[in-house]
């Protein structure tokens, strides 16, 4: 990322720098790489994950694109007098790293190492050059692992459309097949399409390819479009091919035989096939082109130089801005050094193993109920309390459900709208309610409402998001101001509380709801020294 060389006539005061640029270059990247290294840790740990291994890869890939697009624009040496912005991008980016470490959310740390790659190259080249090396930059997006909400919410939509179309191509082999939520179930034996069928393993390394192959590609803006929309239905069907392929395997020839037909299919097979589509896609869309040039005409492949563009590192020359920058760095890695360390703080709470049996009218009826291993391991609450409650002159039982987190930092609350219809439940109704005035409460209290059901079987749902004492019923809401607690107070901790009641049969949905108002009004009092708020 050479800053080219500077008038020695014109900049008599850094005369004495002339052959220093490297050095500050080098500095600035050795600061970077301190301030940032809470980020780059949690690259290297999403890295170790089926999802994000192909991680490596996209800085190598960026850096090829990177030269590649060098090739086009030789040196000019000379002073420049664009290269302030540059220094602007590195401040905004190390602002968004302290956020991170500040917050204790170290993806933020690594979302901010991106833009002071940008700002660099601002800074090396100026804005006139500079901004036309955006593509590599933004192409180092694909190295970063999902935001925690984000991820879930993808994940679970992606299983939904895997599973239905996977369940399509089974009726189309004319294979009796029936779908209950994420459950395929083929009469003789069911296959969970789990989080790991989702396809986003697939997904981030088929869009990285079919973002190099839009860059690399010559023909028409509206082509690299197609080309680039396209690997996200791609993928899903190829996905959803596998889990169909899948289901005649294991109605064919029984289970067992899944293991190792799924290690099999489930990496290059899937990835090859996708792109060998994305192949065919650019060429008939060539064939339909004026003058039809054939896909090698089309893609510029020229690798020739790239070697020369590395060798320009030695006419870096100090500039002011890149003086500035690397002095900005190493200020705000040293002060990251100096800074105690903020571990979470997690507030002295109860148990909820110690929560009443008794609240008001309504009383606890059989002990508490324990989660499978499986989803007790997909919840990563560090407490949890699932428990039935009945009123002594009401058969109506309310699921009263809590899950509490001393650190959401490295993760945190799932909500039930991403959960529930894993489950096979169908979500017919939902909105978000603010049920302050109902509450007598001092400060905001908005629950989600909703009406789920799963064949006959209708039930109401209330839940919310608390984050100390504030009761939120957006799951991003939550996260937002998990990191501002996270930077102000050092608390990272938070807790989901869900209370549910069947909808019996004539009965109507209003009755249903005040049996968990009802509830709500018996339970809030206690939850003070469960989920604490100060």
């Amino acid at each position: 990322m050479p800053a080219f060389p500077a008038s020695s006539r014109t900049r008599p005061n850094l005369s004495a720098f002339a052959n220093w640029g490297l050095f500050w270059l080098l500095l600035a990247v050795v600061a970077a790489g301190i301030f940032f290294s809470s980020g780059l840790n949690a690259l290297l740990t999403a890295w170790q994950l089926p999802e994000y291994s192909h991680g490596p890869l996209i800085p190598v890939l960026s850096a090829l694109m990177f030269l590649r697009e060098l090739k086009q624009f030789p040196p000019e040496p000379g002073p420049k007098s664009d290269r302030w912005p540059g220094v602007l991008l590195v401040v905004f980016a190390l602002l968004l790293g302290t956020l991170g470490i500040l917050s204790n959310i170290d993806d933020i740390v690594a979302y901010g190492l991106i833009l002071w790659v940008g700002g660099v190259l601002l800074i090396s080249f100026g804005w006139k050059t500079g901004r036309h090396f955006w593509p590599p930059v933004l192409h180092l997006v694909y190295m970063l692992p999902l935001p925690d909400t984000l991820y879930y919410k993808v994940s679970t939509y992606l299983q939904f459309m895997s599973s239905e179309l996977g369940v399509w191509f089974l009726r189309l082999m004319s294979v009796p097949v029936f779908l209950d939520g994420n459950i395929i179930d083929l009469g003789v034996t069911k296959l969970h399409v789990a989080e790991a069928c989702s396809g986003l393993r697939y997904m981030f390394p088929i869009l990285s390819f079919s973002y190099i192959f839009a860059v690399l590609y010559q023909g028409p803006k509206w082509h690299k479009a197609v080309l680039l929309v396209s690997a996200v239905p791609i993928a899903i069907v190829m996905n959803s091919i596998r889990i169909a392929v899948a289901g005649v395997i294991a109605q064919l020839y029984g289970v067992e035989w899944l293991e190792g037909f799924t290690h099999f299919f489930e990496g290059w097979v899937i990835f090859l096939c996708s792109i060998v589509i994305l192949f065919g896609l650019a060429r008939l869309m060539l064939f339909f082109h004026p003058g039809r040039p054939g896909l090698a005409e089309a893609l510029d492949l020229d690798t020739t130089g790239l070697a020369q563009q590395v060798k320009r590192l030695q006419y870096v020359r100090p500039s002011a801005a890149l003086i500035a920058a690397a002095g900005i760095a190493l200020a705000a890695a040293a002060a990251v050094q100096a800074m105690p360390e903020r571990g979470a703080v997690a507030p002295t709470r109860d148990g909820f193993a110690l929560f009443p049996r008794q609240l008001g009218a309504w009383e606890q009826r059989g002990p508490r109920e324990m989660l499978s291993t499986g989803v007790e391991r997909s919840l990563g609450a560090d407490d949890y309390h699932q428990v039935s409650l009945v009123r002594s002159d009401d058969s109506a039982r309310v699921g009263l459900f809590m899950a509490w987190y001393n650190d959401q930092s490295k993760g945190g609350v799932h909500s039930p709208e991403i959960c529930l219809p894993g489950a096979g439940w169908e979500i017919a109704w939902l909105e978000r309610t603010d049920i302050t005035e109902r509450m007598g409460s001092t400060t905001p209290f908005r629950i989600n409402r909703a009406i789920i059901q799963k064949g006959e079987t209708r039930m109401m749902v209330y839940y919310w998001f608390q984050q100390k004492d504030r009761r939120l019923a957006w799951d991003f809401a939550a996260k937002f101001w998990l990191m501002m607690d996270g930077v102000r107070t050092g608390r990272t901790d938070g807790a989901l509380v869900r209370l549910t009641t069947q909808i019996g049969p004539g009965e109507s949905d209003a009755a249903a709801e005040a049996r968990l108002m009802e509830v709500l009004e018996a339970v809030h009092p206690a939850l003070p020294r469960f989920i604490p708020a100060g």
